[in-house]
Protein backbone atom coordinates (compact mmCIF):
# COMPACT_ATOMS: atom_id res chain seq x y z
CA UNK A 1 0.00 0.00 0.00
CA UNK A 2 2.65 2.36 0.95
CA UNK A 3 4.56 1.86 -2.64
CA UNK A 4 1.39 2.54 -4.16
CA UNK A 5 0.57 6.06 -2.63
CA UNK A 6 4.35 6.09 -3.43
CA UNK A 7 3.79 5.46 -7.09
CA UNK A 8 0.73 7.89 -6.96
CA UNK A 9 3.07 10.85 -5.84
CA UNK A 10 5.38 9.57 -8.73
CA UNK A 11 2.48 10.03 -11.31
CA UNK A 12 1.68 13.66 -9.72
CA UNK A 13 5.09 14.98 -10.18
CA UNK A 14 4.84 13.29 -13.59
CA UNK A 15 2.31 15.24 -15.00
CA UNK A 16 3.50 18.48 -13.18
CA UNK A 17 6.83 17.96 -15.35
CA UNK A 18 5.14 17.81 -18.36
CA UNK A 19 3.28 21.11 -18.25
CA UNK A 20 6.16 23.00 -20.08
CA UNK A 21 6.23 20.60 -22.71
CA UNK A 22 2.35 21.11 -23.36
CA UNK A 23 2.70 24.90 -22.58
CA UNK A 24 5.33 24.94 -25.42
CA UNK A 25 3.63 22.84 -27.93
CA UNK A 26 0.35 25.05 -27.36
CA UNK A 27 2.31 28.52 -27.43
CA UNK A 28 4.29 27.65 -30.88
CA UNK A 29 0.88 25.58 -32.35
CA UNK A 30 -1.34 27.69 -31.89
CA UNK A 31 0.29 31.97 -31.25
CA UNK A 32 3.21 31.33 -33.92
CA UNK A 33 1.85 28.77 -36.63
CA UNK A 34 -1.71 29.24 -36.28
CA UNK A 35 -2.90 25.69 -36.74
CA UNK A 36 -3.95 23.06 -34.98
CA UNK A 37 -1.88 19.76 -35.04
CA UNK A 38 -2.89 16.68 -37.10
CA UNK A 39 -2.81 13.55 -34.43
CA UNK A 40 -3.87 15.88 -31.95
CA UNK A 41 -5.49 12.93 -30.30
CA UNK A 42 -2.56 10.93 -30.52
CA UNK A 43 -0.29 13.35 -29.14
CA UNK A 44 -2.30 14.37 -25.80
CA UNK A 45 -2.66 10.48 -25.51
CA UNK A 46 0.94 10.01 -25.99
CA UNK A 47 1.59 12.27 -23.40
CA UNK A 48 -0.39 11.08 -20.52
CA UNK A 49 1.51 7.45 -21.62
CA UNK A 50 4.68 9.27 -21.01
CA UNK A 51 4.06 10.57 -17.46
CA UNK A 52 3.05 6.95 -16.62
CA UNK A 53 5.88 5.49 -18.09
CA UNK A 54 8.11 8.27 -16.24
CA UNK A 55 6.39 7.13 -13.10
CA UNK A 56 7.07 3.65 -13.27
CA UNK A 57 10.70 4.39 -14.42
CA UNK A 58 11.04 5.92 -11.16
CA UNK A 59 9.83 3.44 -8.88
CA UNK A 60 11.76 0.93 -10.43
CA UNK A 61 14.81 3.09 -9.97
CA UNK A 62 13.71 3.61 -6.16
CA UNK A 63 13.19 -0.21 -5.23
CA UNK A 64 15.82 -1.95 -7.49
CA UNK A 65 18.39 0.05 -9.50
CA UNK A 66 19.34 2.56 -6.30
CA UNK A 67 19.08 -0.20 -3.74
CA UNK A 68 21.28 -2.76 -5.99
CA UNK A 69 24.17 0.02 -6.95
CA UNK A 70 24.74 1.20 -3.54
CA UNK A 71 24.98 -2.02 -1.92
CA UNK A 72 27.59 -3.40 -4.36
CA UNK A 73 29.71 -0.06 -3.73
CA UNK A 74 29.51 -0.55 0.28
CA UNK A 75 30.08 -4.77 -0.41
CA UNK A 76 33.50 -3.83 -2.79
CA UNK A 77 34.31 -1.27 -0.16
CA UNK A 78 34.27 -3.84 2.77
CA UNK A 79 35.94 -6.45 1.07
CA UNK A 80 38.56 -3.90 0.01
CA UNK A 81 39.16 -5.70 -3.04
CA UNK A 82 40.12 -1.83 -5.30
CA UNK A 83 41.27 -4.11 -8.31
CA UNK A 84 37.68 -5.95 -8.50
CA UNK A 85 35.80 -2.23 -7.90
CA UNK A 86 37.86 -0.80 -10.82
CA UNK A 87 37.20 -3.54 -13.01
CA UNK A 88 33.18 -3.32 -12.46
CA UNK A 89 33.27 0.44 -13.03
CA UNK A 90 35.10 -0.14 -16.33
CA UNK A 91 32.72 -3.50 -17.61
CA UNK A 92 29.21 -1.39 -16.46
CA UNK A 93 30.77 1.47 -18.64
CA UNK A 94 31.84 -0.46 -21.53
CA UNK A 95 29.39 -2.98 -21.23
CA UNK A 96 26.26 -0.46 -21.90
CA UNK A 97 27.79 1.86 -23.88
CA UNK A 98 28.81 -1.37 -26.42
CA UNK A 99 25.07 -1.59 -26.74
CA UNK A 100 23.27 1.96 -26.66
CA UNK A 101 21.03 2.39 -29.61
CA UNK A 102 22.05 5.71 -30.07
CA UNK A 103 25.36 5.59 -30.73
CA UNK A 104 24.96 3.06 -33.16
CA UNK A 105 22.52 5.19 -35.07
CA UNK A 106 25.56 8.09 -34.98
CA UNK A 107 28.00 5.21 -35.52
CA UNK A 108 26.61 4.27 -38.94
CA UNK A 109 25.67 7.85 -39.99
CA UNK A 110 29.12 8.53 -39.58
CA UNK A 111 30.47 5.53 -41.29
CA UNK A 112 28.44 6.43 -44.51
CA UNK A 113 29.87 9.82 -44.56
CA UNK A 114 33.54 9.52 -44.43
CA UNK A 115 33.96 7.87 -47.35
CA UNK A 116 35.31 4.96 -45.68
CA UNK A 117 37.47 6.28 -43.06
CA UNK A 118 35.64 5.44 -40.29
CA UNK A 119 34.49 1.84 -39.42
CA UNK A 120 31.25 2.07 -37.42
CA UNK A 121 32.18 -1.42 -35.57
CA UNK A 122 35.73 0.45 -34.38
CA UNK A 123 33.91 3.85 -33.81
CA UNK A 124 31.51 2.39 -31.42
CA UNK A 125 34.65 0.71 -29.55
CA UNK A 126 37.07 3.49 -29.16
CA UNK A 127 33.64 5.12 -27.42
CA UNK A 128 32.61 2.21 -25.41
CA UNK A 129 36.22 1.78 -24.17
CA UNK A 130 36.48 5.42 -23.25
CA UNK A 131 33.30 5.23 -21.50
CA UNK A 132 34.51 2.44 -18.87
CA UNK A 133 37.63 4.37 -18.79
CA UNK A 134 35.86 6.91 -17.69
CA UNK A 135 33.88 5.24 -15.07
CA UNK A 136 36.88 2.89 -13.60
CA UNK A 137 38.82 6.58 -13.13
CA UNK A 138 35.94 8.17 -11.67
CA UNK A 139 36.22 5.46 -9.07
CA UNK A 140 39.80 5.51 -8.58
CA UNK A 141 39.13 9.28 -7.83
CA UNK A 142 36.37 8.79 -4.97
CA UNK A 143 38.66 5.76 -3.43
CA UNK A 144 41.92 8.10 -3.29
CA UNK A 145 39.42 11.48 -2.32
CA UNK A 146 41.02 13.79 -5.09
CA UNK A 147 39.32 17.13 -5.73
CA UNK A 148 37.32 16.64 -8.87
CA UNK A 149 37.36 19.65 -10.81
CA UNK A 150 41.14 19.01 -11.21
CA UNK A 151 40.37 16.15 -13.15
CA UNK A 152 37.78 18.13 -15.09
CA UNK A 153 40.02 20.81 -16.06
CA UNK A 154 42.73 18.70 -17.15
CA UNK A 155 40.36 16.77 -18.91
CA UNK A 156 38.89 19.36 -20.93
CA UNK A 157 42.17 21.00 -21.19
CA UNK A 158 43.16 17.96 -23.27
CA UNK A 159 39.87 18.25 -25.44
CA UNK A 160 40.65 21.53 -26.63
CA UNK A 161 44.44 20.87 -27.01
CA UNK A 162 43.42 17.89 -29.22
CA UNK A 163 40.86 20.34 -31.16
CA UNK A 164 43.55 22.23 -32.51
CA UNK A 165 45.07 18.70 -34.66
CA UNK A 166 41.90 16.83 -34.88
CA UNK A 167 40.47 17.06 -38.42
CA UNK A 168 37.40 19.76 -38.92
CA UNK A 169 35.49 16.44 -39.85
CA UNK A 170 35.37 14.51 -36.52
CA UNK A 171 35.21 17.14 -33.94
CA UNK A 172 31.94 17.73 -33.61
CA UNK A 173 31.88 13.89 -34.13
CA UNK A 174 33.43 13.37 -31.04
CA UNK A 175 31.81 16.76 -29.06
CA UNK A 176 27.86 14.87 -30.18
CA UNK A 177 29.40 11.65 -28.73
CA UNK A 178 30.15 12.91 -25.34
CA UNK A 179 26.30 13.18 -24.73
CA UNK A 180 24.81 10.03 -25.95
CA UNK A 181 27.15 7.54 -24.22
CA UNK A 182 25.55 7.45 -21.41
CA UNK A 183 21.98 5.10 -21.28
CA UNK A 184 18.90 6.34 -19.32
CA UNK A 185 19.77 3.15 -16.87
CA UNK A 186 23.21 3.63 -17.06
CA UNK A 187 23.49 7.18 -15.11
CA UNK A 188 21.13 6.45 -11.91
CA UNK A 189 23.05 2.46 -11.40
CA UNK A 190 26.62 4.68 -11.84
CA UNK A 191 25.11 7.30 -9.61
CA UNK A 192 24.27 5.18 -6.79
CA UNK A 193 27.91 3.35 -7.37
CA UNK A 194 29.86 6.26 -7.10
CA UNK A 195 26.99 7.42 -3.77
CA UNK A 196 27.40 4.30 -2.32
CA UNK A 197 31.56 4.34 -2.57
CA UNK A 198 31.77 7.96 -1.25
CA UNK A 199 29.38 6.88 2.13
CA UNK A 200 31.06 3.40 3.12
CA UNK A 201 34.75 5.13 2.55
CA UNK A 202 35.73 6.82 5.73
CA UNK A 203 36.69 10.29 5.19
CA UNK A 204 34.59 10.85 2.32
CA UNK A 205 31.26 12.93 1.78
CA UNK A 206 28.54 11.59 -0.31
CA UNK A 207 27.71 14.93 -1.81
CA UNK A 208 31.71 15.94 -2.58
CA UNK A 209 33.03 12.54 -3.57
CA UNK A 210 29.90 10.24 -4.49
CA UNK A 211 28.97 12.84 -8.06
CA UNK A 212 31.29 13.13 -11.35
CA UNK A 213 31.48 9.54 -12.94
CA UNK A 214 28.81 10.78 -15.34
CA UNK A 215 30.92 13.95 -15.91
CA UNK A 216 34.17 11.93 -16.95
CA UNK A 217 32.03 9.66 -19.08
CA UNK A 218 30.57 12.51 -21.07
CA UNK A 219 34.09 14.07 -21.27
CA UNK A 220 36.50 10.70 -22.31
CA UNK A 221 34.41 10.22 -25.17
CA UNK A 222 35.80 13.83 -26.68
CA UNK A 223 39.14 12.69 -26.32
CA UNK A 224 39.36 9.16 -27.44
CA UNK A 225 37.36 9.85 -30.31
CA UNK A 226 39.11 12.91 -31.71
CA UNK A 227 42.48 11.10 -31.33
CA UNK A 228 40.90 8.06 -34.18
CA UNK A 229 39.59 11.22 -36.04
CA UNK A 230 43.71 12.35 -36.25
CA UNK A 231 44.42 8.66 -36.84
CA UNK A 232 41.82 7.76 -39.53
CA UNK A 233 41.70 11.14 -41.57
CA UNK A 234 45.94 10.49 -41.47
CA UNK A 235 46.12 7.02 -42.36
CA UNK A 236 43.04 5.44 -43.54
CA UNK A 237 41.99 4.38 -46.85
CA UNK A 238 39.59 6.52 -49.03
CA UNK A 239 36.82 4.32 -50.45
CA UNK A 240 34.09 4.98 -52.98
CA UNK A 241 30.88 5.34 -51.17
CA UNK A 242 26.96 6.05 -52.34
CA UNK A 243 26.66 10.11 -51.87
CA UNK A 244 24.66 10.66 -48.54
CA UNK A 245 21.74 13.25 -49.41
CA UNK A 246 20.02 14.64 -45.88
CA UNK A 247 16.60 16.02 -46.52
CA UNK A 248 14.08 17.59 -44.15
CA UNK A 249 11.79 15.02 -43.42
CA UNK A 250 9.23 14.61 -40.84
CA UNK A 251 8.54 11.08 -39.17
CA UNK A 252 5.40 9.30 -38.90
CA UNK A 253 3.34 8.71 -36.11
CA UNK A 254 4.22 4.84 -34.52
CA UNK A 255 1.65 2.51 -35.29
CA UNK A 256 0.88 0.45 -31.86
CA UNK A 257 0.64 -3.44 -32.79
CA UNK A 258 1.52 -6.85 -30.72
CA UNK A 259 4.30 -7.06 -32.45
CA UNK A 260 5.54 -3.38 -32.51
CA UNK A 261 5.25 -3.65 -29.07
CA UNK A 262 6.77 -7.07 -28.25
CA UNK A 263 9.84 -5.92 -30.12
CA UNK A 264 10.38 -2.07 -28.55
CA UNK A 265 10.11 -4.29 -25.41
CA UNK A 266 12.62 -6.38 -26.31
CA UNK A 267 14.60 -3.36 -27.38
CA UNK A 268 14.62 -2.07 -23.95
CA UNK A 269 15.34 -5.63 -22.20
CA UNK A 270 18.43 -5.72 -24.82
CA UNK A 271 19.72 -2.33 -23.60
CA UNK A 272 19.38 -3.37 -20.03
CA UNK A 273 20.33 -7.31 -19.82
CA UNK A 274 24.11 -6.24 -19.92
CA UNK A 275 23.99 -4.41 -16.59
CA UNK A 276 21.99 -7.13 -15.23
CA UNK A 277 24.13 -10.02 -16.17
CA UNK A 278 27.61 -7.91 -15.32
CA UNK A 279 25.84 -6.79 -11.71
CA UNK A 280 25.22 -11.12 -10.86
CA UNK A 281 28.47 -11.88 -12.36
CA UNK A 282 30.03 -9.34 -9.53
CA UNK A 283 27.35 -10.33 -7.15
CA UNK A 284 27.37 -14.06 -6.84
CA UNK A 285 30.67 -14.75 -8.44
CA UNK A 286 33.24 -12.25 -7.15
CA UNK A 287 31.47 -11.12 -3.47
CA UNK A 288 30.27 -14.64 -3.39
CA UNK A 289 27.39 -13.19 -1.26
CA UNK A 290 23.57 -13.17 -2.67
CA UNK A 291 21.10 -10.20 -3.24
CA UNK A 292 19.76 -9.12 -0.41
CA UNK A 293 15.19 -9.07 -1.58
CA UNK A 294 16.23 -10.57 -5.00
CA UNK A 295 12.64 -10.58 -5.92
CA UNK A 296 12.40 -6.70 -5.24
CA UNK A 297 15.23 -5.95 -7.30
CA UNK A 298 14.05 -8.02 -10.27
CA UNK A 299 10.66 -6.25 -9.77
CA UNK A 300 12.40 -2.89 -9.74
CA UNK A 301 14.72 -3.58 -12.75
CA UNK A 302 11.12 -4.80 -14.55
CA UNK A 303 9.45 -1.79 -13.92
CA UNK A 304 12.33 0.08 -14.99
CA UNK A 305 12.21 -1.85 -18.56
CA UNK A 306 8.23 -1.61 -18.62
CA UNK A 307 8.82 2.29 -17.73
CA UNK A 308 11.38 3.17 -20.37
CA UNK A 309 9.31 1.48 -22.80
CA UNK A 310 6.01 3.35 -22.09
CA UNK A 311 8.44 6.48 -22.08
CA UNK A 312 9.65 5.73 -25.48
CA UNK A 313 6.42 4.94 -26.63
CA UNK A 314 4.46 7.90 -25.38
CA UNK A 315 6.99 10.31 -27.06
CA UNK A 316 6.15 8.14 -30.82
CA UNK A 317 2.58 8.72 -30.58
CA UNK A 318 2.42 12.25 -31.97
CA UNK A 319 4.92 13.97 -29.90
CA UNK A 320 8.37 13.32 -32.21
CA UNK A 321 6.54 14.13 -35.41
CA UNK A 322 4.74 17.33 -34.23
CA UNK A 323 8.28 18.58 -32.63
CA UNK A 324 9.56 17.92 -36.00
CA UNK A 325 6.28 19.78 -37.89
CA UNK A 326 7.02 22.11 -35.52
CA UNK A 327 10.59 23.15 -36.21
CA UNK A 328 10.18 22.18 -40.22
CA UNK A 329 7.57 25.22 -40.12
CA UNK A 330 9.49 27.61 -37.99
CA UNK A 331 12.68 26.98 -39.71
CA UNK A 332 10.56 28.39 -43.24
CA UNK A 333 9.80 31.29 -41.48
CA UNK A 334 10.95 34.99 -41.46
CA UNK A 335 12.10 35.35 -38.16
CA UNK A 336 15.33 33.07 -37.00
CA UNK A 337 14.64 35.00 -32.96
CA UNK A 338 11.22 32.18 -33.29
CA UNK A 339 13.46 29.91 -34.28
CA UNK A 340 15.45 30.59 -30.76
CA UNK A 341 12.68 30.74 -28.77
CA UNK A 342 11.57 27.36 -29.80
CA UNK A 343 15.00 25.86 -29.62
CA UNK A 344 15.31 27.73 -25.87
CA UNK A 345 11.68 26.21 -25.15
CA UNK A 346 12.10 22.67 -26.35
CA UNK A 347 15.67 22.79 -24.30
CA UNK A 348 14.09 23.57 -21.35
CA UNK A 349 10.85 21.31 -21.58
CA UNK A 350 12.40 18.61 -22.86
CA UNK A 351 15.17 18.44 -20.25
CA UNK A 352 12.39 19.28 -17.31
CA UNK A 353 10.95 15.56 -17.88
CA UNK A 354 14.52 13.62 -18.41
CA UNK A 355 14.04 10.47 -16.58
CA UNK A 356 17.52 10.50 -15.61
CA UNK A 357 17.67 13.93 -14.64
CA UNK A 358 15.07 13.06 -12.24
CA UNK A 359 16.84 10.11 -10.41
CA UNK A 360 20.07 12.00 -10.28
CA UNK A 361 18.33 14.98 -8.73
CA UNK A 362 16.49 12.87 -6.52
CA UNK A 363 19.66 11.51 -5.45
CA UNK A 364 21.23 14.58 -4.98
CA UNK A 365 18.55 15.54 -2.50
CA UNK A 366 18.23 12.64 -0.21
CA UNK A 367 21.84 12.21 -0.08
CA UNK A 368 22.25 16.32 1.42
CA UNK A 369 19.43 15.76 3.73
CA UNK A 370 17.06 17.93 1.47
CA UNK A 371 19.26 21.28 1.35
CA UNK A 372 20.11 20.82 -2.37
CA UNK A 373 15.69 21.01 -3.90
CA UNK A 374 14.98 18.64 -6.58
CA UNK A 375 12.75 20.32 -8.39
CA UNK A 376 15.07 23.74 -8.24
CA UNK A 377 18.12 21.81 -9.66
CA UNK A 378 16.21 20.40 -12.49
CA UNK A 379 15.20 23.83 -13.20
CA UNK A 380 18.62 24.96 -13.14
CA UNK A 381 19.75 22.04 -15.35
CA UNK A 382 17.11 22.88 -17.60
CA UNK A 383 18.01 26.49 -17.83
CA UNK A 384 21.74 25.79 -18.77
CA UNK A 385 20.54 22.99 -21.79
CA UNK A 386 17.64 25.43 -23.19
CA UNK A 387 20.46 28.64 -23.03
CA UNK A 388 23.02 25.73 -25.04
CA UNK A 389 19.94 25.04 -27.78
CA UNK A 390 19.55 28.38 -28.67
CA UNK A 391 23.17 28.94 -28.67
CA UNK A 392 23.68 25.34 -30.74
CA UNK A 393 20.86 27.07 -33.24
CA UNK A 394 22.25 30.35 -33.61
CA UNK A 395 25.42 28.60 -34.43
CA UNK A 396 24.22 26.93 -37.54
CA UNK A 397 22.27 29.64 -38.63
Amino acid sequence: MLQFYFFLRLLKDSFRDLIPIILVILFFQLAIIQAVPEGWVNTALGLGIVAIGLAIFLQGLEIGVFPIGESLAKDFAKSGHVIWILIFGFLIGFGTTIAEPALAVIADKAASISSGRIDSNILRLVVALSVGFAILLGVYRIIKGHPIHYYIIIGYILVVGITFFAPKEIIGLAYDLGGVTTSTVTVPLVAALGIGLASSIKERNPVIDGFGLIAFASLTPMIFVQIYGIYVYNFGEVKEVAQVVVQATVSSNATISVNSVVSGILAVIRDVIPILLIILFFQYIVLKKSIEKPKTVFLGFGLVIIGLYSFILGLEMGLFSLGETMAYQLTKGNSVFIIYAFAFAIGFSTTMAEPALMAIAKKAKEISDGKVNDFVLRLFVALGVAIGIALGAFRIV
